[in-house]
């Protein structure tokens, strides 16, 4: 076959717009599924074939302005994003193109976004966990090193701040990399968290990729794609470690409930699309830990209505090796990070794996948390006074627990005035059994608020 006759296959028109779907007619040989076409400046990618070499398009741009009949060019190929050393430091779209205002990334090194999970007999299970630096995570949900780490929570309760301060303190103590995927993003976060990653002189060693708020939806389902395949290549091919942070996987649902509903699919519970499962498990089964490196991934979960029951919070949960509540009657009581002590769980919380000093004290932590849950009703009713010496003792230590598990972050000093402080494990489990083992109090609960590690509170007393 001829180069021109071939050319000449690969053309199309379209030949009907619906909303954000394009259907294309091609005369010859149809392009396959998830290959890239170019009308113009408008990308399409092929969600679907039809009959007599009709193919059905999510368009990843606005269609604004496109005609019925405009000739489409197929590019014999997926999306394909660059990778390497030279996307670091920049911000980037779904097409690895670059949204800084610099050139392009200048390589050749370049990846389909479409690809399959890695095969089992090179998925390597590491049972090490990741030390943050915040008490609140590491003491009660320790976050796996390879694994998936789910933050949930409404809106307005620290879900970002908290995603930004792990950046922080990750690559600051760890030879690696960090991805940012903004799913969804509001363009005001992503420009601040480009300034942010800047000023604490991080940049330089993160990829920030954003498929935002009013763009596509086509482009936000995409983006997590992109962002896999570049830490992919991080992981296999320079066999570095990745850590990666998604901010929003509800919005990446949202994004696919939408492009189901233009393709014409009917939904299933809850409005959500019947593909719901098997796109969320294509992108989370790429997150995992091979002989050559591990990709740690952190997702920002948004529950719709604090609704915890929700289809997509719930297929979520099933992925994670960690879960991370974000409470909002704890932000409410000025309590940040927001973290709900008896709400957040991690597999990584055994004995075998961090010890068992530190599992006996997180167990008695919680002990002690959900036995004040169940006084606060009886405090309410009757006042702290009506009960017992022993019950109040649990009430004061919980109450500075509580505080305890506070913390100033570095991402926040420019709003609070407070500096950031990072807190190993050790100071964290020392500090926690330093409370756990009081039984009369003669300092007051406000010492024990917005503190790193307990000496700061000694040495905040004495001033």
């Amino acid at each position: 076959m001829s180069n021109a006759v071939q050319a000449e296959l690969k053309t199309g028109r379209v030949v009907k717009i619906r909303g954000g779907v394009v259907d294309v007619r091609f005369e010859g040989l149809a392009p396959r599924v998830q290959e890239l076409l170019r009308v113009g400046d408008i990308a399409l990618e092929v969600a679907a074939l039809l009959n007599n070499g009709v193919v059905r398009c999510i368009a990843l741009a606005q269609v604004r302005g496109l005609g019925l009949g405009a000739e489409v060019q197929a590019t014999g190929a997926p999306i394909q994003v660059p990778v390497g050393e030279a996307v670091l430091g920049r911000m980037l779209n779904v097409f690895g193109e670059s949204l800084d205002g610099k050139p392009n990334p200048a390589t050749e090194l370049k990846r389909s976004i479409h690809r399959m999970p890695p095969p089992l007999e090179q998925r390597v299970v590491q049972g090490q966990v990741l030390e943050t630096g915040i008490k609140a995570l590491d003491l009660l949900s320790p976050i796996e090193r390879g694994g998936k780490t789910g933050l949930f929570g409404g809106a307005g309760v620290g879900k970002t701040v908290l995603i930004t301060e792990l950046i922080n303190n990750t690559v600051q103590h760890y030879k690696g990399v960090s991805l940012f995927c903004g799913i969804g993003e509001r363009s005001r976060e992503a420009e601040e968290l480009y300034r942010e990653m800047g000023d604490a002189g991080v940049r330089d060693k993160t990829v920030m990729l954003f498929g935002q708020m009013n763009e596509a939806p086509g482009v936000r389902f995409l983006v997590g794609k992109t962002a896999l395949t570049m830490a992919e290549y991080f992981r296999d091919d320079l066999k570095q470690d990745v850590l990666l942070l998604m901010d929003n996987v509800f919005r990446f649902v949202q994004a696919g409930s939408e492009v189901s509903g233009l393709l014409g699919r009917m939904p299933s519970r809850v409005g959500y699309q019947p593909t719901l499962a098997t796109e969320l498990a294509g992108l989370q089964e790429r997150i995992t830990s091979t002989k050559n490196g591990a990709i740690t991934s952190i997702q920002a979960v948004y529950v719709p209505a604090d609704d915890f029951t929700d289809p997509a919070a719930a297929h979520i949960f099933s992925h994670l090796s960690a879960s991370v509540v974000l409470s909002r009657k704890r932000a409410s009581e000025g309590l940040y990070p927001a973290i709900d002590p008896l709400g957040s769980n991690s597999v990584m919380l055994t004995p075998a794996i961090v010890g068992q000093r530190h599992y006996d004290i997180a167990r008695a932590v919680r002990r002690t948390l959900a036995e004040y849950e169940e006084l606060r009703d009886i405090i309410a009713m009757l006042g702290l006074e009506e009960l017992s010496a022993s019950d109040r003792a649990v009430v004061a230590r919980a109450r500075r627990l509580e505080r305890f598990l506070t913390q100033p972050f570095y991402t926040t000093e420019v709003f609070t005035g407070n500096a950031g402080k990072r807190v190993t494990i050790e100071q964290t489990l020392a500090g926690c059994e330093t409370i756990l083992e009081q039984t009369e109090f003669h300092d007051y609960e406000m010492d024990y608020y917005m503190i790193g590690p307990l000496t700061d509170k000694t040495s905040a007393s004495k001033t």
